[in-house]
């Protein structure tokens, strides 16, 4: 895709998040939404992944370790062709395969089951360690949020990871700073970030996540990278998009009223409008 097209397809994905939090009337916008770059150049620049055999075993693996911003995830998946579109107004609703975080035994194209944070990383690890083991050339990628990586389980599958050289992995941080109780660096902070994984081993590219040149940029210096996994520090903006959901920490987890859904969905139109 040209950069025109993923900046359609990401205000696309952006308004799949916000009307299934809203038909469910619950979820996590914020997070979602300053995610919707990366997530639209995974499912449709650089993962290779096939709707119609989405248990193909020469599948790159995507692992949502932040598993609440499942709208965002549901959303891409939904726009690639993994079901329709229409299933996202049954986020979170009785007997729906899309729950409130992702589950890899009723949803097509999810490869892991995640929502229990920091656990996702030690997924990713196990699976890019596996396609070493057995000399297979697909990839790993697995996207953290920076209030996620407080947990001590991240580093410890970081530093797994670094030490065995899993230049398959790459692991990209949704670098919000904002987390439930407010602010990353006033809650609990971890940063630097940069020097962090790097004292882990790992090759570290500092992007702004909502820019698709960045990201063309930091993916692509990502698979030229060997004999060590690749963390992308992506600085993002939490709410991206909706302009009252923008860096807002009330908003990551709750649901617009219909005024507000009236008003995000009016600004996206907008944007994608601008765009054609």
């Amino acid at each position: 895709m040209d950069m025109l097209s993923l900046t359609k397809t990401a205000n696309e994905i952006r308004k799949g998040i916000v009307t299934s939090v809203h038909s469910a009337k619950s979820g996590h916008p914020g997070g979602s939404l300053s995610a919707a770059e990366i997530f639209t150049y995974l499912y449709f620049e650089e993962m290779n992944v096939d709707p119609s055999n989405p248990k193909d075993e020469n599948r790159d693996r995507f692992v949502l370790s932040k598993g609440h911003t499942a709208p965002g995830y549901y959303s891409a998946l939904a726009l690639k062709g993994y079901f329709p579109k229409e299933e996202l107004k049954s986020l979170r609703h009785v007997g729906s395969i899309l729950q409130g975080h992702p589950d890899m035994k009723h949803i097509p194209g999810v490869d892991m089951s995640s929502g229990s944070l920091g656990q996702g990383l030690s997924t990713a690890v196990g699976m890019a360690l596996a396609a070493k083991m057995a000399n297979k050339t697909y990839r790993t990628y697995c996207l953290c949020g920076d209030g996620e990586i407080q947990e001590g389980q991240i580093w410890e599958a970081a530093m797994f990871a670094g030490h065995r050289k899993l230049d398959n992995l790459l692991v990209i941080v949704d670098n919000n700073n904002l987390q439930i109780d407010g602010t990353v660096e006033d809650v609990c902070s971890p940063y630097p970030l940069d020097e962090k994984f790097k004292a882990f081993n790992f090759h570290v590219i500092t992007i702004n996540g909502n820019d698709f040149n960045e990201i063309d940029r930091a993916f692509k210096e990502a698979r030229e990278t060997k004999g060590m996994p690749t963390a992308i520090i992506a600085n993002t903006i939490k709410g991206k998009g909706v302009s009252f959901m923008e860096n807002q920490a009330g908003w990551h987890g709750k649901a617009t009223n219909e005024d507000e859904y009236t008003l995000a969905m009016e600004e996206l139109g907008k944007a994608g409008d601008a765009l054609c």
